[in-house]
């Protein structure tokens, strides 16, 4: 690697919303997160499927699929 032209890569803190708080080396100091692995739904098991204006409904009714 050349000398002077790379930025520095030290420690930095990532803080999520939820006050979880992980150490890990990056070129950014101090990144600041909204979701973070242990408040994201996806990775809790809280996640929700959410039918936006009955497209399942419609898609079973167009396919004749009978719930079983």
């Amino acid at each position: 690697m050349k000398e002077g032209i790379h930025p520095g890569y030290e420690m930095t803190k990532i803080t999520c919303a939820c006050g979880n708080v992980i150490e890990t080396r990056s070129t950014s100091k101090n990144i600041e997160v909204e979701i973070c692995s242990s408040c994201h739904p996806f990775f809790t098991g809280k996640q929700k499927l959410v039918d936006t204006a009955g497209r399942i409904d419609r898609f079973k009714k167009r396919y004749n699929i009978k719930e079983s």
